[in-house]
């Protein structure tokens, strides 16, 4: 029997441009139907087998906690600033990542809870179809120390073309031009931690970049369903996509395909 798959979700952010909401919440405790976002994440990793969980809390981080107590997780250890509980087949970590930690700093406190040689790691507020067994095996395969999923971003706005001031063509912005960008579902090798500094580090700068400058970065492409929850608009359009049945990132509520219903185990 090989090595269970750690998950550690970033959550302890502002969310300042969701400040419609992020005033009374942390970010991931904003909700898509009756759930927050964090759950949904959460679901999308354990419908893969992904059944561990670890969240680097910060930002109001209390009502995280208290949305487990009231979900009837039963506290299992504590150490210090970890609370392990037991939610149904998973478990959760609590740890709480200080209030204005850098992403990479989050990362860097909860490095003595990776136990294996490998992790992943996402950040609390966005939703995607992608497969995640996908994204691993393609880590391993790699053979790199960080893989980091690559999409492209909803079109915003539309292009128009200006002579003078006359505007002689409009077109919606076609997703296909757009840049790739940070996806924000990673795989890492433990040996990560070693870039990471402390608190200050911001994990989508300096790491990554040496990361790539050093060969040691590679990109799992992903064209399906992505949807971060940044904005107000984010948020509405997630839960009008949720209330009319359109879910593409809740397998979960599909039946498993039968090589996916066990727990993944790295051999």
């Amino acid at each position: 029997m090989g090595e269970r798959m750690e998950v550690v979700i970033l959550c302890g952010g502002k969310g300042e441009r969701l400040r419609e909401y992020t005033t009374t919440v942390p970010k991931p405790a904003v909700t898509i139907g009756s759930k927050p976002i964090i759950w949904h994440i959460m679901m999308m990793y354990a419908h893969a087998g992904f059944l561990d969980f670890t969240l680097c809390l910060g930002y109001k981080g209390e009502v995280i906690r208290q949305f487990f107590a009231d979900e009837g997780a039963e506290e299992l250890t504590r150490d210090g600033d970890a609370t392990l509980l037991a939610y149904g087949d998973l478990t959760v970590r609590l740890v709480d990542t200080g209030q204005n930690t850098m992403t990479g700093g989050r990362l860097k406190r909860i490095e003595r809870w990776i136990e294996g040689d490998a992790f992943l790691a996402t950040y609390g507020d966005c939703v995607s179809s992608i497969d995640l067994r996908a994204l691993l095996d393609h880590h391993y395969e790699a053979r790199r120390l960080a893989t980091v999923t690559v999409v492209k971003p909803p079109p915003r706005f539309g292009v128009l073309t200006l002579k003078d001031d006359a505007v002689v063509s409009f077109m919606e912005k076609h997703r296909d031009n757009e840049p790739w960008i940070n996806g924000g579902f990673f795989a890492f090798d433990r040996r990560v931690f070693d870039y990471l500094a402390g608190d200050e580090t911001l994990l989508e700068l300096d790491p990554m970049a040496r990361l790539a400058a050093t060969g040691e970065l590679t990109g799992f492409v992903h064209e399906g369903f992505w949807q971060c929850m940044d904005t107000l608009p984010d948020a509405l359009k997630l839960n009008s996509l949720w209330e009319a049945g359109d879910r593409p990132w809740a397998h979960w509520e599909h039946p498993p395909r039968t090589d996916r219903e066990e727990s993944y185990v790295h051999p």
